[in-house]
């Protein structure tokens, strides 16, 4: 990613291009705590979108706003609070424990098999599997931004986001906004629900 996405675009190319920033935003926000760069860059970024009332704005101002008022360290230290932890996490980031109540399930393998199909496979640098969310939204913003049409589809995308993210990562952020020490990721958490909520929307006027 190289540049903070508006909260919300205006023409169809602005749109396609924001949503893959989008989902590449949330990919590294949850695949770790926010480098300094990104964090930096999350406190200057614009938080008025375009046209007024608009859906992403006001969630979008938010986690900018939390942004300006915690450290580096203490978006840290969330972080780990949250998803770390040497034997189990206070909040999953993995499909498999929501759809199936354990880790390395049938969701895993399942997923493991769509990506085998669409060409795709876990970087051997990546230390999660690929049903953390992080590597989920990757896998979406692949779909939107890449130029293999065959791949890079709505139709793919819209599958993709109905068997593997839509089903659980609403419970996700329920957690997350239930911990007591959750501050900078609760406004995470809730600017991924708007924009999921967005997304499946529109992939539900494509049916």
């Amino acid at each position: 990613m190289t540049m903070l996405p508006s909260p919300d675009t205006s023409s169809a190319l602005d749109e396609e291009t924001a949503r893959a920033e989008l989902y590449g935003l949330l990919a590294q926000l949850y695949y770790a705590p926010p480098s300094a760069d990104l964090a930096a860059r999350l406190r200057v970024a614009v938080t008025e979108a375009p046209a007024a009332g608009a859906y992403l704005e006001e969630p979008w101002r938010l986690l900018v706003g939390v942004a300006r008022e915690m450290d580096d360290q203490a978006i840290a230290d969330e972080y780990v609070a949250l998803f770390g932890g040497m034997t189990r996490p206070d909040v999953y980031l993995y499909g498999s424990h929501y759809l199936s109540g354990f880790l390395n399930e049938k969701p895993l393998a399942k997923l493991r098999g769509v990506l085998e199909t669409l060409g795709l496979a876990r970087d051997e640098t990546v230390s999660e599997t690929e049903d953390h969310v992080a590597c989920l939204c990757e896998v979406m913003r692949y779909l939107i931004a890449a130029d293999d049409v065959e791949v890079a589809n709505l139709t793919q995308q819209r599958a993709f986001f109905a068997d593997h993210l839509q089903p659980w990562v609403l419970d996700m952020c329920d957690a997350i906004g239930a911990h007591p020490q959750a501050r900078f990721y609760t406004a995470v958490a809730e600017f991924t629900r708007a924009f999921v909520g967005i997304e499946a929307q529109g992939f539900d006027m494509l049916m």
